[in-house]
């Protein structure tokens, strides 16, 4: 039999604690059940201090957002007062979220809306998240805007899930490299090339490099580490500057292959948020002047900022998005037939499928050409290794 935390709500409507012994959660929910309990929550105690201390810092993820929206949409459509479904979702959620969901639940007990406590957070709900919140609340149709953000915060879960775990591998074997590299070099090398030492001989110029490198690495290794850290502190620092993130996007658009994915990802959170604005029935001027500061793209949210200032002076948002060089014409193309239709909720959200499913295809080929990269420069870096570590004893064997 294990221990099990419980939180639970008595026939009154008020929160118990306490512990309880079962085989599993199941057979401690029903324990529970039997005694005429509402569950709220059940976990094993944590006897990880450490962890409980992390789980408290800092702000709640994208997942946790999504988990959060899905559970409140669903408690919504079922008709649970707000107040109450906060006071669930507080109970239940981990330390992070659970400290976001009191501050909005304050906030809410107090006379505020939902969108408007959402603001209060501290940046966890994005511009987008609040907007459509309150256009929700104000149309009366919040139950459906909240199950449609579920619905999208979950499809945005999946493409992230999909695209980082094409690049585990490639990243794994890239510091599994550096390091075996680093070790060969600190370790290994400088045992295997004391011997020529000895001889006194002429060592080739491979030996030579290699025991070169060896002696600085082994000499001034923290100093190797060093300056890759601050160099590397340095080049995030800049990145966030208004100049060289835009220098650093520009870059990153013309690398091979990764530029046109890193475009396709753009595009397709862009199509999916102004999608879900539409069908929110926001106005696409407005639309536009909240997606241009969520994209994480200088470079798009600039033009974006053009679109919308062409849309307020009368044109359309396919016209508008055509002058544009940085969106491809099919965008613009397809827009136009949503305009033409009324539907173009429905063709934005088809285009960031389309777009996602680009990013998906780029991201195999960009892990494919990546492997045999990755083994080149493994040969090349072993090839002079074995050079470097077996001409010297060639040479002396010819000497007798």
């Amino acid at each position: 039999m294990k221990k099990f935390l419980y939180k639970v709500f008595d026939e009154k409507g008020q929160v118990i604690k306490g512990d309880v012994e079962a085989n599993n959660v199941s057979h401690a929910a029903s324990i529970l059940r039997s005694k005429k309990l509402t569950v709220v929550s059940i976990r094993e105690p944590n006897q990880n201090t450490l962890s409980e201390l992390l789980s408290v810092v800092g702000k709640p993820g994208p997942d946790d957002v999504t988990n959060f929206t899905r559970q409140l949409s669903t408690m919504i459509s079922a008709g649970l007062p707000l107040v109450d479904a906060l006071k669930i979702l507080r109970d239940q959620s981990k330390p992070k979220m659970a400290k976001v969901i009191e501050v909005v639940m304050t906030e809410v007990e107090g006379g505020s809306s939902l969108g408007v406590a959402l603001k209060k957070t501290g940046g966890v709900f994005s511009e987008v998240y609040i907007a459509l919140v309150l256009a929700g609340e104000s149309a009366g149709v919040l139950d459906q805007i909240m199950k449609k953000m579920a619905d999208t915060l979950d499809s945005q879960r999946d493409f992230r899930s999909k695209t980082k775990g094409a690049m585990v591998y490639p990243m794994i074997v890239v510091v599994g490299m550096v390091a075996v590299a680093t070790i060969m070099m600190i370790f290994v090398v400088p045992r295997m090339t004391d011997m020529y030492k000895d001889f006194g001989a002429q060592l080739p110029t491979p030996t030579r490099i290699l025991i070169g490198v060896s002696n600085f690495m082994v000499n001034f290794w923290y100093l190797v580490f060093g300056v890759a850290a601050f160099g590397i502190f340095m080049l995030i620092r800049w990145s966030k500057t208004e100049i060289g993130g835009l220098i650093i996007e520009q870059i990153t658009f013309k690398l091979p292959i990764y530029g046109n994915l890193r475009k396709d990802m753009i595009l397709a959170e862009f199509a999916r948020t102004m999608g879900l604005l539409a069908t929110a029935a926001i106005p696409i001027l407005d639309g536009l002047r909240i997606v241009a500061n969520t994209m994480g793209s200088k470079i798009y949210g600039e033009e974006i900022n053009r679109v919308a200032m062409r849309v307020e002076k009368g044109s359309t948002l396919s016209e508008s998005i055509m002058v544009m060089t940085d969106f491809p014409p099919i965008l613009s193309q397809m827009i136009a037939v949503g305009e033409q239709t009324g539907k173009v909720d429905e063709v934005l959200t088809k285009l960031a499928s389309f777009y996602e499913e680009q990013s998906e295809l780029k991201v195999k080929t960009l892990t494919t050409a990546i492997e045999p990269i990755i083994m080149v420069f493994m040969g090349i870096g072993v090839g002079f290794l074995v050079i470097a570590v077996i001409m010297p004893i060639y040479n002396l064997t010819n000497q007798f």
